[in-house]
C-alpha cells in the first residue's frame, strides 16, 4: 500500500487547524491538498488526539496480520482437505 506524504500526527494538526477557525479552503490551499482528503481525513480522524491515532494503527496492524494468520490456515486446510479425498 502506498505510503501518504502525511503521519497520522500531521493529519490531525492539520485538522485541529479547520477546527481553530481556518477555513477549510484556506488549511486545503496551505497543505497542498484536495477538499476530498480533507474530508476523507476528517472521518477517520476527526476528534483523535494523537495517542489515539497510534492506538488506532496498531490495532489496524494487528488486524491485517491476523487477517493474513487465518488465510494461510484456511488454505492449509483446503490443500488438507485435497489430499485426504484423494484415494491411493
Amino acid at each position: 500500500m502506498k505510503s501518504g506524504r502525511f503521519s497520522e500526527e500531521q493529519i490531525i494538526g492539520i485538522l485541529k487547524e479547520q477546527e481553530s477557525g481556518m477555513s477549510t479552503a484556506e488549511v486545503c490551499r496551505r497543505h497542498g491538498i484536495s477538499s476530498a482528503t480533507f474530508y476523507k481525513w476528517k472521518a477517520k480522524f476527526g476528534g483523535l488526539e494523537v495517542s489515539d491515532a497510534r492506538r488506532l494503527k496498531q490495532l489496524e496492524d494487528e488486524n491485517a496480520r491476523l487477517k493474513r494468520l487465518l488465510a494461510d490456515a484456511v488454505l492449509d486446510n483446503a490443500m488438507l482437505k485435497e489430499i485426504a479425498s484423494k484415494k491411493f
